[in-house]
C-alpha cells in the first residue's frame, strides 16, 4: 500500500461486483491522484488513517478508531443509515451517497414490472413452462389509458416518470412537499385524505421513497382497502413500507391484482413464505439497482467532490453531502 494514498477504497461490493472495479474507475478519473483498494481489514485500518477520502458500501464502526486522516467518506450506496453516522459527525468526517445512481435501473425495472401485469405476460411464461399452446388476454386496460401512482420523487421516482411518460398514462406523484410541483400530472403529499384519494384512482402504484417515520407501513390494511380490485402495487423502495401481513391478505383475497417486490419486509423473505407460491406475486432479491453503470456513475460523484474539494479547500457543499 501507499505510503500516503489521496483516495482509498473498502473492499466489500454489492450486486456481486468487486470494488477493484470501482478503484478502477476513479484512477481513470482521478488520473492525478494516488488511489488505493484494501484487500484485507488491516489494509482497510490502514488505509483509513493516511487517505484523506475513502469510498465504500459499508464503514464499520471500530473504523472510526483508526481514521486519524480521514476527512470524506463516500458512501457508494444510497442509504447511509447502516453507517455510524454520530461517530462520523464527532470525528469531523464529511459523508456522501451515491444517491442518483440506481435512478436508470430501477426506473426500468419498475417498467418492466408495469408491462409484466398490463400484457399479463406472467400468465404467458407460466403456460409456456407447462407447454400450454392456449390464449389469454391481456388486462383491460392500456398502459395509456391508467394511472400509476409514484410514492417519492426523488432519482428513482423521477426516472420512473420520465420514462412512463411516452406510454401516456395519468400520473400522481406524492411527496412531502407537494408545493415544490413535479413533472407528474398531479402532485399531492402525504396526509391522509389526499393520499387515498390518489390510491382510489390507482392502477399501478410505485413505491420509489426511502424508509422513514412517515413511509414505515404506509401500505397498510386501510391503504388496501382503498386500492382498487386491479391494482398493482410495486416496491422498489424499502420493505417496511408495505405491511408484509396485509398485502398477503390482500393478494389472497383478491383486493388487489398483483405485487412486484425488490424489497420485503422482512429481507430475505422467508422461504416458507405464502407471498412466494402465489403466481401474481413477483420477488427479486433487492438487485433492481444493479447495472454496468454503477461503479462508473459513483466514481463520478466521487471525482467531482474531490475536484471541488481541491478547488475550495474544504469538504463542505459537496454533492450529495448527508454528513
Amino acid at each position: 500500500m501507499a505510503d500516503d494514498p489521496d483516495v482509498g477504497v473498502l473492499r466489500r461490493g454489492v450486486h456481486g461486483l468487486s470494488t477493484e472495479d470501482l478503484a478502477q474507475r476513479l484512477r481513470e478519473r482521478l488520473p492525478e491522484r494516488d488511489v488505493v483498494r484494501a484487500e484485507t481489514p488491516r489494509a482497510e485500518r490502514d488505509l483509513v488513517a493516511t487517505a484523506p477520502i475513502v469510498v465504500g458500501h459499508r464503514f464499520r464502526e471500530e473504523l472510526l478508531d483508526h481514521a486519524e486522516g480521514l476527512e470524506l467518506f463516500a458512501c457508494a450506496a444510497a442509504g447511509v443509515g447502516h453507517l455510524p453516522l454520530e461517530g462520523m459527525k464527532s470525528h469531523d468526517i464529511a459523508v456522501t451517497n451515491a444517491s442518483g445512481v440506481h435512478g436508470p435501473p430501477i426506473a426500468e425495472q419498475v417498467i418492466g414490472n408495469i408491462l409484466v401485469f398490463v400484457r399479463n405476460l406472467h400468465v404467458g411464461w407460466e403456460r409456456g413452462r407447462n407447454s400450454e399452446w392456449r390464449h389469454y388476454r391481456s388486462f383491460q386496460k392500456e398502459l395509456g389509458d391508467s394511472t400509476v401512482t409514484v410514492v417519492g420523487l426523488g432519482a428513482i421516482g423521477l426516472a420512473t416518470v420520465e420514462r412512463l411518460e411516452p406510454f401516456g398514462p395519468h400520473t400522481i406523484g406524492v411527496r412531502y412537499t407537494p408545493s415544490k410541483g413535479g413533472p407528474t400530472d398531479e402532485v399531492v403529499g402525504f396526509d391522509e385524505a389526499d393520499r387515498h384519494d390518489a390510491l382510489a384512482r390507482t392502477d399501478y402504484l410505485v413505491l420509489a421513497c426511502p424508509l422513514t417515520e412517515t413511509t414505515r407501513g404506509l401500505i397498510a390494511g386501510a391503504e388496501f382497502d382503498t386500492l382498487p380490485p386491479e391494482s398493482v402495487l410495486i416496491n422498489v423502495g424499502r420493505g417496511p413500507i408495505v405491511d408484509t401481513d396485509a398485502l398477503t391478505a390482500a393478494v389472497k383475497k383478491n383486493a388487489i391484482r398483483g405485487a412486484a417486490l425488490d424489497v420485503t419486509d422482512p429481507e430475505p423473505l422467508p422461504a416458507d413464505h405464502d407471498l412466494w407460491r402465489m403466481p401474481n406475486v413477483h420477488i427479486t432479491p433487492h438487485n433492481a439497482g444493479h447495472t454496468p453503470q454503477y461503479y462508473p456513475r459513483v466514481a463520478n460523484i466521487v471525482a467531482r467532490n474531490a475536484e471541488r474539494a481541491a478547488e475550495t479547500g474544504t469538504y463542505d457543499g459537496l454533492e450529495n453531502q448527508v454528513v
